[in-house]
């Protein structure tokens, strides 16, 4: 017999009725477990999951008030609070009926029963205890997906508390908002708030990052697709914004997304319509949608790779998340945080910093923001000997270079410091740094291999 198949616990202390009772579950494709007593239903119970239990109230002989079954019912309800439990006895009364369901019985059932009564009871309790575990885990998964991590905000800055007001502020209403910040800034911390402060935090935070779904895919991921729309769509799928109606959608990345697909997502945030790939249904949904980018969109619109229109309906409110170099009275309270969480995950309580590691965070730039403060702690809780964390044990990045100035360099030195800076200004895209630059692709390629540059190039999964 296997666990995984749902399962009947019966307890009663009679070994011809336990019988009876197997026989006509499995004549129905209903497996059972029986045990003699209340102590091996408990110990029966605290070893594996039942659909339901069926339990007798008499357990000991000339003992007929129900008192043995009603404690072992109270018992089941602490061990496992989900379990339906329904009660049976030869000594059915009223004031015992109403008693076993205020201690929570599911049902009722006297002996002799009756095979029809007693296997319906038993099929909607089994039912009803398998709806109650899918809706559970339903909303299990779906605070997965709101994707909230419960921390407290920190915000000490006077910047960064200006920011918090202003979100907090617009999170009520569904007007769409464009989050803008460096890389590593919490764009997607913000969006969370957003949605946990809004009306529709009881609903899905779908979250998409743009920069990786190729174009080849992207009207499928976005608004799914019907069997056959194309080679490989052997089965139905669901769109992002499908799986975020009624909540909110958050597109990270946005300024990636390619120029063809733009008039689409246009549409939808426009008309609340699309169709599935392949299908000519339209459907429509109600999405709230928060978008994020560290790209200058009005700079993509005038080169003419985002469309005006687009970014219009995407930065209805507009919020924008200052640097950690800009937050200074909050890079200690979030070292301390991060390190204490850190610690907690590797077992290392009790980590602190010291007054020198204070100095040298203090005394950093943070190029990589609030995501490379918190993965320096997290390295920091692993390697540190010791249980204060020195300045000698964070392991920083190299320095940030220092700003050149060009008229001492060669020619040669400043095409070189030319190319790495559009490189770092467009994140490795290729196609936009030669756009910047005012040379096509292949001649940026011919300038990457002459100044050994070539481990600048990160765009592959972007162009």
């Amino acid at each position: 017999m296997s666990d995984s198949k749902p399962t009947v616990l019966l307890a009663d202390d009679q070994a011809d009725v336990r019988e009876a009772l197997r026989l006509l579950l499995k004549a129905e494709g209903i497996a059972s477990v029986g045990v003699a007593d209340p102590a091996a239903a408990l110990e029966a119970v605290r070893k594996r999951e039942f659909a339901c239990a069926l339990i007798d109230c008499n357990y000991s002989r000339d003992t007929t008030s129900g008192e043995e079954g009603l404690d072992l019912l109270e018992r089941l309800r602490q061990l496992a609070p989900e379990l339906p439990v329904v009660a049976m006895t030869a000594w059915g009364n009223v004031p015992l009926t109403v008693e076993a369901m205020r201690r929570g019985a599911a049902d009722f059932i006297e002996k002799p029963w009756n095979n029809a009564r007693l296997l319906s009871v038993l099929r909607v309790q089994m039912a009803l205890g398998e709806g109650a575990r899918k809706q559970r885990r339903l909303e299990a998964e779906n605070a997965l997906l709101r994707g909230g991590s419960g921390d407290a905000f920190i915000a000490e800055s006077p910047v960064m508390r200006r920011v918090l007001a202003m979100v907090d502020r617009i999170a009520s209403s569904d007007a769409n908002v464009l989050v803008l910040g460096e890389n590593g800034t919490g764009k997607g911390v913000i969006a969370e708030r957003i949605h946990a402060l809004s009306p529709r935090a009881a609903r899905s935070l779908v979250k998409v990052n743009m920069g990786g779904i190729a174009e080849s895919v992207f009207e499928s991921e976005m608004f799914g697709h019907v069997r056959g729309a194309y080679t490989d769509a052997k089965g139905e799928r669901i769109g992002r914004f499908e799986l975020a109606d009624g909540g909110t959608l958050f597109l990270d990345e946005i300024g990636n997304v390619p120029a063809a697909q733009q008039p689409k997502l246009l549409r939808v945030l426009e008309d609340g319509e699309f169709e599935r790939l392949g299908s000519s249904r339209t459907q429509r949904v109600d999405v709230r949608l928060v978008s994020a980018t560290n790209a200058d969109l009005a700079a993509e619109v005038a080169e003419g790779r985002f469309r005006r229109d687009l970014m219009y309906r995407l930065n209805t409110l507009e919020v924008r998340l200052p640097p950690l170099r800009e937050r200074v009275e909050d890079i200690l309270p979030l070292a301390r945080a991060f390190l204490a969480r850190s610690a907690a995950r590797y077992s290392r309580d009790g980590l602190q910093l010291a007054a020198s590691a204070e100095r040298a965070l203090m005394a950093w730039r943070w190029p990589g923001n609030v995501r490379e403060l918190q993965h320096l702690m997290e390295r920091a809780a692993l390697l540190a000997e010791h249980d204060q964390v020195s300045a000698g044990a964070l392991s920083f990045g190299a320095p940030p270079e220092p700003v050149q100035d060009i008229d001492g360099m060669t020619l040669e030195q400043a095409e070189a410091w030319l190319v790495k800076r559009a490189l770092e200004r467009h994140d490795g895209n290729l196609q936009h740094a030669a756009d910047a630059l005012g040379i096509t692709r292949q001649s940026l390629y011919r300038r990457l291999e002459k100044h050994d540059l070539r481990d600048a190039d990160n765009d592959d999964a972007t162009d």
